[in-house]
């Protein structure tokens, strides 16, 4: 089996952004000169990946307008010879072939992959999490694809953290964490400290056979009353092999408004357009 579509998960409320989500989704937020959700979809395009499933919700309309032909503006800027703007705009209609799945009820993680089944059908995907992001970009996709190819087995990416964080995460039990690719023996969503089986935290990446969509259909709802998809993998672990793989480097968690800020500063400061200036500002305030 070869991975050739990509779920994005974009359902979420975002509370911790209030007041400003309560008009504009959290995954429009800039990073650099480009929103949240512009990341997630060139890092699938950089994987070979070009059929995308993007699960929004009730108001998350402008996700689908940021991505879709303004023919108003197309015409404004070329009227006003702003061709490298025109340009730009144009690209984003064609990034990659774009569908989009609504969650009606906001009942977790699980359901909100759940509701992609239809537009994935029986083939294996790759799921992204907007919020995660990293400092290798699509590497560490491109490595995860690179495993389930040969394992042909559900793929999680997880990165090591301290003991204090792990009641945030869902928290893998390897078999064998002695190199960065392993057996999963169990996982565990936002355990306790004394009853976490790691420090490897799951992070935002995952790469599914089509089974993980039985056995969400078969998850009761778990913490916070919630689909979980931890809970779902435990299922899946019972009847197939699931590998962990185990980032290195930064990672950004752009889903609270410390973390976006942290991402926001090192993705400026990498903008090609926008960084020496940015970089020029930084240092100015430390002076």
């Amino acid at each position: 089996m070869k991975v050739e579509k990509a779920v994005i998960v974009a359902a979420g409320l975002g509370t911790r952004f209030l007041p400003v989500t309560k008009s504009v989704p959290k995954e429009l937020l800039p990073l650099g000169g480009k929103p949240v959700i512009h990341h997630a979809v060139e890092e699938a395009v950089a994987c070979g990946i070009r059929s995308i499933v993007i699960v929004t919700s009730r108001g998350k309309a402008a996700i689908e307008e940021y991505f879709d032909v303004d023919v108003g503006l197309e015409l404004a800027l070329e009227e006003k010879g702003k061709t490298a703007l025109l340009e730009e705009v144009r690209r984003l209609s064609c990034l990659a072939d774009i569908c989009y799945v609504h969650q009606q009820e906001q009942l977790g993680l699980g359901h909100a992959v759940l509701t992609a089944e239809i537009a994935v059908g029986q083939e294996p995907f790759a799921l992204i999490l907007p919020d995660d992001l990293f400092a290798q970009k699509e590497m560490v996709l491109k490595e995860m694809l690179e495993i389930f190819e040969e394992k042909q087995c559900s793929v999680i990416a997880s990165k090591r953290v301290g003991r204090d964080e792990l009641s945030r995460y869902g928290v893998i039990k390897p078999m064998d964490a002695s190199a960065n690719i392993y057996r999963v023996v169990d996982v565990v969503e936002k355990p306790a400290l004394d009853e976490a089986p790691s420090d490897l935290a799951i992070m935002g990446r995952y790469v599914f056979t089509p089974e993980i969509f039985e056995a969400l259909r078969g998850t009761s709802k778990g913490v916070g009353g919630e689909i979980q998809l931890t809970d779902a993998l435990k299922c899946l672990l019972g009847k197939q092999s699931v590998y962990g793989y185990e980032i290195t480097g930064d990672y950004y968690d752009a889903g609270t408004i410390p973390g976006w800020i942290r991402a926001m500063a090192a993705f400026t400061l990498k903008d090609p357009v926008l960084g020496d200036e940015f970089e020029k500002y930084l240092r100015q305030l430390l002076n």
